[in-house]
This record gives C-alpha cells, structure tokens and sequence, in this order.
C-alpha cells in the first residue's frame, strides 16, 4: 500500500488525505503549524500520525503532497531538501492551480519526482468528505514520471485528471476563481441588494440559493450560451434601464451589472439568444452612451 505524508493539513490537505484512504492509500503522517490542528485533522482521516514536524512526517513516504498556501511552498520544499530525507524516485506533489511545478526544484535537485496535482473544487471544511474529490477534474503539470503517478491517483479517487502546460497556469487558475470565489462575491452582492430592497423576506441566501442552484442546472443542461434567461436574453431594454436606474444608490453593484451585462451579451449573441439591433441598443445602453 502506497504511504503519502500531507505536509500542510488543513481543508484540502485533509479532505484530500480523507479521500486517499478511501482511494487504498497508506495515510503515513499529516504536518501542521499546531498539534491541534493535525489531530483534528486525524480524527477525520482516521489515520496518519499528527506532527508538526515536516522533515520528520515525510520519513519513509513514498508520495508526498503539500498543500500548504502558494506563498509557503518552496519555503516547505527548501525545508524539506535540508533533511536527511532520501528523496530519490520520492513523488512531491504541490496543489497549487496558479504555480508551476518548478518551485519544487529544490527537492528535485534531490532526487524527487515533482509536478502540480490542483483539484477544480472548493474546499471550505476539513470535513468535505472522501466523495468531494470524486468526479471532479484535477490539473496535473511536472515531470512525466511525477505526472503519470498523479494521474493513477486522480483516478483512483474517482477524479478526471488532465494535463497543463507551465505557461497555462495562472490564466487556467484566474478561470477558477472567477467560477468560484467570484461567484460567492456575486452573491455577496445580490444578498445586499435583496436586503436593501425594504422587502419582508427570507433570508437572502435561503431566497436567492434555489435560483442560482436552478441556474447551474441550466447550465450542466444548455450550456452557458443556452442557459441565459431574464430581461438580457429577452431583448428587454426597458427593464435594463430600471434595474440600472434602482442601482444608482450602489456604485459597485452597477458596475458589476453593466461588466457582467456585457458579457453576457456577447454569449447570448454566441447562442443566437437575441437580435443583433436589439443587442446594439443593449449594450449602448449598459456603456452608458
């Protein structure tokens, strides 16, 4: 059974290592910065010895990942290339969607076989569970050897992995935030906007969730440039023009709605949701002209 030490054990390292073991993996040791943190994180795995110790929770492992935040992993790598460890024929996987494998360089000067292994999925808890990783695609980039073992493991948790270029990395990660971390401050805006409206309603994300729920649906069935609805894809301008009037007395919400407005015209345009003369007049309208 293949042993893997996660070096930075926190949501993802954990849900990760929760979703290794349930792959047939060897769940050796789990580093964080306090003993507190890495026995939580234990109790939820249901193995892996808790340290704090990066040089000694890689002792005797044969997959190495570090899930630690981007700023910090060739810090850990450097750290890690100072120990006694062999690192020869070691697999080191970093998950960061924006570095390239290269920051590992110091443990490849080792004798290690490095890549990027970076899950398409949020992670907001330890508690994500084995299943979160399961069906979800996973950019790998590095070494072949590295890339061929990360690819078995991806597969192995029920992931779909996928090969990146170096070069590809920060624009592939930018497309990840603005589908998740974007998203959330989209509906960080409309929650607000629903709670200034001086209406007596549910609680904005319990009002607005079974929307945008419905909307991604549309999505995993139309398409994006299919799954558009409202008074954009309508062609009504009249109705634009009195959102955009309400959104006067909130300057960032309007320019999110005039960017987003825009954007969206041109996918609707892709999908032949609307006339192109009605789409002029749209987007004159959104640009202020």
């Amino acid at each position: 059974m293949t042993a893997v030490s996660i070096i930075g054990a926190g949501k993802l390292g954990t849900s990760l290592g929760t979703a290794l073991r349930r792959g047939g993996y060897s769940i050796k040791a789990l580093s964080c910065l306090s003993h507190e943190s890495a026995l939580e994180s234990r109790r939820i795995i249901g193995e892996g010895k808790p340290l704090t110790d990066n040089l000694e929770a890689v002792e005797g492992s044969q997959v190495v990942f570090l899930t630690v935040p981007d700023d910090a992993i060739r810090f850990v790598a450097e750290d890690l290339a100072s120990g006694p460890q062999d690192w020869t024929g070691v697999i080191c996987l970093h998950c960061s969607g924006l570095l390239p494998s290269e920051v590992l360089s110091p443990l490849t000067e080792k004798g290690a076989l490095t890549a990027s292994f970076h899950p398409m999925m949020s992670f907001a808890s330890k508690q994500a569970g084995p299943e979160s990783l399961s069906g979800i695609h996973i950019g790998l980039e590095g070494s072949p050897p590295a890339r061929s073992m990360a690819q078995a493991i991806a597969k192995d948790l029920g992931s779909h992995p996928f090969t990146l270029e170096p070069e590809d990395k920060p624009l592939y990660h930018t497309a990840n935030s603005m589908a998740s971390n974007l998203l959330v401050s989209l509906f960080h805006q409309a929650s607000l906007l629903l709670l200034d409206s001086g209406k007596t309603l549910p609680d904005p994300k319990e009002a607005l969730l079974p929307l945008v729920q419905g909307t991604l649906q549309n999505v995993k069935i139309f398409d994006t440039t299919g799954a558009f609805t409202g008074p954009l894809a309508r062609g009504d301008e009249e109705s634009i023009a009195l959102q955009m009037e309400a959104l006067r007395g909130h300057p960032r919400a309007l320019g999110i709605y005039r960017e987003l407005g825009l954007a969206a015209l041109e996918a609707a345009l892709a999908g032949d949701g609307i006339e192109e003369q009605s789409c002029r007049r749209i987007r004159a309208l959104l640009e202020g002209k």
